[in-house]
């Protein structure tokens, strides 16, 4: 009877089919992960600044009577930023004419009396050096009266004011800062380590934040001194014209250190599972499953630091659709 049973349960043991080998081929495709060249960076902080700035000083001393333009205004060269209280100029201006007025009498006067031989020729000669002189004491006064009309030195921003009105201006003391809105650059201080990474007319890559794109900037100055208490040397990059790019803005520029040798896959080809990341590598037409670490991102694809091998065909179409193990079916890549 025992005997009996046994044989009977064994002819009704159920398969030990494979569920994954009941899964239908999938259509996938393949791309191999490939060693690429990569030049290694180092990325440098820096600030967005104006390649042309003034600090805007009056030429001579006054009362400050009126600001003519207020920070955030665009200004044309030549035009009026503040005016100045200079009673004292306009004084000199008024007493340089009254003598140069004078002057000219008297020489008129001696030419009329040397043609009568009334005066001596040397008298004429006075007459007339009292007036170049008067005439050099005039154009001086119009000048000076000139500088009481503080004006840009050329098209830009009023970006800040330095004095109040009733202040006294004098030579060398600010009044206001002005910038060119339009011509920008990038300003950096590189370590020893790096400067001699860097030439003039080198190309390298800016990154603001606030761009949606990097920008690429022209060396155009390194200074071959450093700074004293940072040990940095000053460097500065021109930059292209770019929507949003503003006076002030904080930036990083990557900074060429070394080339070396990254294992590449596309992005789709990794997926996230939490904190997993993951690939399907196809080994005689099967999709397996392997756990990866991925490095840097360059553009469309990610470097992968562990967990596949160069020329490691990956899947790239569907991936989130398949199982380990499944069959696929794909041209050789």
């Amino acid at each position: 009877m025992l005997a009996v049973l046994l044989i009977s349960a064994c002819h009704n043991k159920p398969s030990a089919t494979s569920p994954v080998a009941s899964v239908p081929a999938a259509a996938v495709q393949l791309t191999p992960a490939t060693l690429a060249t990569h030049q290694a960076t180092e990325d440098v902080v820096g600030t967005v600044r104006s390649k042309q700035r003034a600090v805007i000083e009056a030429k001579v001393s006054g009362r400050l009577l009126q600001y003519r333009a207020d920070p955030g205004q665009l200004v044309k060269s030549g035009e009026q930023l503040a005016e100045l209280d200079v009673q004292e100029i306009r004084a000199k201006l008024e007493q340089a004419k009254a003598l140069l007025d004078q002057a000219q009498r008297d020489l008129g006067r001696q030419q009329q009396l040397i043609a009568s031989n009334a005066t001596s020729q040397q008298e004429l000669d006075a007459a007339a050096a009292r007036v170049k002189v008067a005439a050099a004491a005039l154009n001086e006064a119009e000048t000076m009266l000139g500088y009481a009309r503080v004006t840009a030195p050329f098209d830009g921003v009023v970006t800040r004011k330095l004095a109040d009105v009733g202040d006294l201006a004098m030579p060398g003391k600010p009044l206001l800062e002005i910038e060119a809105p339009n011509v920008l650059r990038f300003e950096t201080d590189l370590p020893e380590s790096l400067l001699e990474r860097v030439r003039l007319g080198a190309t390298l890559t800016v990154t603001i934040p606030s761009l949606t794109k990097p920008l690429a900037a022209t060396i155009s100055e390194i200074s071959p001194v450093a700074d004293a208490l940072s040990r940095t040397f000053p460097v500065k990059l021109d930059l292209p014209q770019a929507t949003g790019l503003r006076p002030g803005q904080f930036g990083r520029v990557a900074v060429p250190v070394a080339e070396t040798k990254l294992l590449l896959v596309p992005r789709q080809a990794v997926l996230k599972r939490g904190q997993l990341e993951l690939v399907f590598v196809v080994r005689e037409n099967r999709a397996l499953l392997r756990l990866v670490k991925t490095g840097i991102s360059l553009g469309e694809q990610l470097e992968i630091l562990s967990g596949l091998e160069p020329g490691d065909a990956v899947v790239t179409s569907d991936a989130s659709h398949l199982s380990d193990g499944q069959p696929v079916t794909s041209p050789q890549p």
